[in-house]
């Protein structure tokens, strides 16, 4: 699917710059409001820096992960995507 994220590149702090399989690219910045409940581990920059793609998501360890369609639909709107 055109959202499939396909490449991912942390960019401290909190940001990271990714790209999906139509080529659209952007930047996904976390304010620290959003950083609560099960976000609140990025924090830690050593696992917010372990961001990967897994099956056309952007994933961290312990199952956590973004919904690639609502990243896209932002990025594809305004070139980025901040999560308050």
């Amino acid at each position: 699917m055109d959202y499939d994220v396909v490449d991912v590149q942390p960019v401290l702090p909190m940001a990271l710059l990714v790209r999906f399989a139509d080529g659209t690219a952007g930047q996904v910045r976390f304010e620290p409001s959003h950083l609560t409940g099960v976000f609140e581990v990025l924090k830690n920059p050593s696992v917010f820096a372990q961001a990967r793609v897994e099956s056309g998501a952007v994933t961290w360890p312990g199952d956590l992960d973004l919904a690639p369609d609502a990243m896209y639909a932002e990025i594809k709107s305004h070139g980025e995507w901040i999560l308050r």
